[in-house]
């Protein structure tokens, strides 16, 4: 086996990593490589550098077994976790923020963006408590801004009004019963950073019971709140053919790769990508091609159809082929060394957030209120990039597949109600009932480069779907899968069991697509994980029995970000088995990870289950929704 068949099943990466070598460019597996052997006591969680007096580390095989405060390994490891879940929550909560600001200042005229979905606007505010009747889009959406934020500026005991709005009552009353209902993004996240600093919390249980607590903080004041503005702002998504891979750029364009999480960047590079197309047949080229990475990318390719470039492990390689002019970045996801690639091409990279600056690369202040004029000056300095490419350094491997993403709950919604018009759920739930679906599972997450690139997102996916298992998909997850083929209608008819097929196929046709719908639904970013729990939601409420009751499950095949912990915790919270992919870092108390694994499941109904090998992870799986079948007496 070659070198590059160890690290990655992409057959696009496998390509450009010997380019790379050759071409001299450091990658973030080489990176890897260098690193090791990696701490042993922080893969375990026991180091705690959480005052001066340390760091500490507790040794698993003797001495010393306490922090020189006093910390026991079990502590140290539940503090360290709840750092790194509040992380990921306090992500998530930013990203919701500025979606909300863009609302408000849009809904007064302030800002060149529209509110494009007045169906979601309205519904958005139905669930909220909002009057609809009578009032025009700009009030509505400033009442809703308001409420929104309301629960950042929340200074009572009261919950997020987004959770009590969007949540099932059964898992409010349950949450509020274990005292863990977040009241405010902020105060939520900075408490638990008060809660882990020296001389705080010491109790194991009651740390997790707070990473729980911060996971509800992402889910719906991060996730959800930002999944129904934007779809506001800029339209809910529905199906919509595109392409992935690094075959999607195009060596006769000007190439653009948007890469990171807020479309508010994004959408306005898309549009001035199309304004300024003339100027690139100017500068000698056939056209602009954007294309994305990451999650923003999945939020373009939702609404625009913008084909997807690669996930996590791919952005360097992505200026590799020598074909990219600009890659554009906003927030999260972003590896320091992008800067240090470009170098080694002509490619610009651009960064445009305050919160995220590159040594190396060209800063475009991005403002809500000079949007237009800051994706105008980006799109130019790939058009100028453009004239000083390299034709010797080109090589664009032909490498894609094509894919069908956007499908939204109300998209699956619209196609299940061609079936049934009147009760749309019925025919999803009497193919669960009947065996023709076995369940449902969410792939969510990232690429890690401790395991190899994509391998686990579909190796697992591949065998849950072959046995009737419907999968929906966000993130990088979505760019693994979609690159593998597993988007299509075809791959419904080559991978999927008998049963889904059926199912797939008979709706597919009802919905007038001319076949089976895909076996794999591309649901949207990570913040669209919201979609996925509004999904499990509706089939709870309609078969009126809790959520930890359904056949589902949730998997982060390959996490890395802290947002797949607090995603994670968020789902554990919610009632669903959530399988790990990679060993997260807390095998060195074994009190956290029998919390993790099993105490939590009596408390919330849901439990992590860590299994590291795809195949293992996929019987898993399937006896927990077999199981879980049996106690519904399906």
């Amino acid at each position: 086996m070659k070198k590059w068949e160890k690290v990655t099943i992409d057959p696009a990466a496998r390509q450009l990593l010997p380019k790379a070598q050759a071409d001299g460019v450091e990658t973030v597996w080489d990176r890897y490589e260098a690193q090791q052997p990696q701490c042993g006591f922080g893969q375990l969680g026991l180091c705690c550098r959480n005052c001066v007096q340390g760091p500490c580390r507790i040794n698993p095989f003797g001495e010393p077994q306490k922090g020189i405060c006093g910390a026991t390994a079990d502590v140290i490891v539940a503090r360290n976790l709840v750092r790194s879940v509040a992380g990921g929550a306090a992500s998530h909560a930013d990203h919701a923020y500025d979606a909300v600001e863009a609302l408000y200042l849009a809904a007064a005229g302030e800002i060149p963006y529209e509110i494009k979905d007045e169906v979601k606007l309205a519904a958005v505010a139905g669930k909220l408590g909002v009057q609809t009747e009578g009032k025009e889009k700009g009030q509505l959406a400033r009442e809703v801004a308001e409420l929104a934020f309301g629960d950042f500026a929340n200074h009572t005991r009261a919950p997020m009004r987004w959770l009590t709005a969007t949540a099932p009552a059964e898992r409010v009353e349950i949450w509020e019963k274990l005292g863990i209902l977040p009241r405010n993004p902020d105060r939520e996240i900075r408490e638990a950073i008060h809660q882990t600093t020296m001389g705080m919390d010491a109790d194991p249980v009651n740390l997790l019971l707070a990473a729980a607590k911060l996971g509800l903080t992402d889910g719906y004041g991060g996730l959800h709140l930002a999944t129904d503005i934007q779809d506001i702002l800029f339209g809910t998504p529905m199906p919509v053919e595109t392409e992935a891979n690094m075959g999607v750029l195009k060596e006769d364009h000007v190439n653009i790769v948007v890469h990171g999480h807020v479309p508010l960047l994004s959408e306005k590079v898309v549009e001035w990508a199309k304004k300024l197309e003339d100027e690139a047949r100017a500068a000698g080229a056939a056209g602009i091609q954007v294309s994305g990475i990451c999650c923003t990318g999945n939020e373009v390719l939702m609404r625009h159809g913008v084909p997807a470039a690669g996930n996590y492990l791919s952005q360097e390689l992505a200026i590799v082929t020598g074909a990219v002019d600009a890659m554009v970045v906003d927030v999260q996801c972003i590896m320091p060394s992008l800067a240090n690639v470009a170098a080694c091409y002509h490619t610009k990279i651009v960064t445009t957030m305050p919160i995220v600056k590159l040594p190396g690369a060209d800063h475009v202040p991005f403002t809500l209120a000079t949007a237009d004029n800051d994706a105008e000056k980006i799109v130019r300095i790939a058009l100028e990039a453009y004239r000083r490419r390299d034709p010797a350094k080109v090589a664009i491997p032909q490498v894609k597949s094509k894919m069908w993403g956007g499908f939204s709950v109300e998209a699956i919604v619209g196609a299940l109600k061609a079936v049934n018009d009147e009760d749309p759920l019925k025919p999803l739930v009497d193919n669960i009932a009947n065996g023709n679906i076995l369940g449902a599972v969410a792939t969510v997450g990232c690429n890690n480069v401790k395991v190899v690139q994509d391998r686990t997102h579909v190796e697992l996916v591949k065998a849950l779907i072959k046995e009737n298992v419907l999968v929906v998909t966000t993130g990088c997850s979505a760019h693994a899968l979609a690159k593998a083929g597993l988007m299509t209608p075809e791959a419904a008819i080559n991978y999927a069991g008998p049963g889904l097929r059926a199912v797939l196929t008979a709706v597919g046709e009802a919905a007038g697509l001319g076949g089976p719908l895909p076996p794999v639904l591309h649901m949207g970013s990570c913040v669209d994980n919201s979609r996925v729990a509004d999904l499990v939601s509706a089939l709870a409420a309609y078969l009126m029995v809790p959520v930890k009751d359904l056949p589902v499950a949730a998997s982060a095949p390959e996490l890395q970000h802290e947002k797949a912990l607090s995603i994670g915790t968020w789902a554990v919270a919610l009632g669903i088995f959530t399988h790990l992919g990679v060993v997260p870092p807390v095998l060195g108390s074994a009190q956290v990870v029998k919390l993790l694994t099993a105490d939590l499941e009596g408390l919330v109904g849901g439990k992590f289950y860590v299994e590291t090998d795809p195949h293992k992870a996929a019987e898993g799986i399937i006896t927990h929704l077999k199981d879980q079948r049996r106690k519904l007496g399906l």
